[in-house]
């Protein structure tokens, strides 16, 4: 079941209370509200690691925090353990803001070893004492909060997921595929890669599941200014916001609209949309 807007829940309880303003004479009609997709912005520029506060919803406390901000889907980080072994909620190539030693993530074991991954937690930034999820375990969560998952498979794991021994890769494509397919049928999944050399092969891959419906609907990026730290004012993406909306014009469906300012577009978008 497709998880609510609220706009269109705003939308659909004004005309049952009969509260809805028509249009003066010759105005155009309102678009309807579009469907929200968080993102935890990362900063632009020389040394963004070092600036970088861990902002990404890559955990239920995050998830939690877009939702409470208006936001009906999530824009998250997967990343894969050495060999491919465990699909994992993190954003960064390496360790850098979790506690213990600076690793690659693709260095690194789930749950064996001195180094392993799971346990460790956030060191900086709002989601501070938050420790590294699962994918599996992340997806369940997004689902009990009614949130839509936009899944950003991260380039540094075709180290497994391209690698020369089929052992190796087909562990490693198991932990991206197999979690969607045991929850697509009660919950909408998207999956994509910004990395050239993977996106083929997860193309393939997700077609040869049956996921095909999970590399489409995907939202439109909106923001016209790049994030920073701290965080530039909102009002920077005000013109990209309004030429968003001014393209859907009297559009009577909720487009999809990502943004790293979740709780500023929210309200930004009060009387601009029904």
């Amino acid at each position: 079941m497709r998880p609510r807007t609220w706009g269109a829940v705003a939308a659909t309880a004004a005309l049952l209370l009969g509260t809805t303003q028509a249009s003066p004479a010759g105005a155009a009609a309102l678009p309807v509200c579009p469907t929200v997709f968080g993102h935890g912005g990362y900063p632009t520029g020389e040394n963004p690691w070092d600036r970088d506060q861990v902002r990404q919803p890559n955990h239920p406390k995050g998830l939690a925090q877009e939702r409470s901000r208006g936001a009906d889907g999530v824009e998250a980080d997967l990343q894969l353990t050495r060999n491919g072994t465990k699909g994992v909620m993190w954003h960064n190539t390496t360790t850098n803001g979790l506690t213990g030693t600076r690793k690659p993530i693709t260095e690194l074991w789930w749950a064996t070893g001195t180094d392993q991954l799971k346990g460790r937690t956030i060191t900086r930034g709002p989601y501070t004492g938050e420790t590294v999820h699962t994918f599996r375990a992340w997806l369940d969560s997004a689902r009990s909060m009614n949130l839509i998952p936009l899944v950003e498979l991260k380039g540094e794991a075709k180290q497994s997921l391209l690698n020369s021994d089929p052992a190796i890769r087909e562990t490693a494509w198991k932990e991206v595929i197999a979690p969607i397919s045991e929850r697509i049928s009660s919950q909408e999944i998207m999956i994509y890669t910004r990395d050239a050399a993977l996106k083929p092969e997860l193309d393939r891959r997700v077609r040869a599941a049956g996921l095909a419906a999970a590399l489409t609907g995907h939202p439109s990026w909106v923001d016209g200014i790049g994030w920073e730290e701290p965080p530039p004012p909102a009002s920077g993406n005000h013109a990209s916001w309004q030429a968003e909306l001014t393209r859907l014009g009297s559009t009577t469906t909720s487009a999809r609209m990502a943004t790293s300012w979740t709780q500023d577009f929210t309200t930004w978008l009060s009387g601009r949309c029904v």
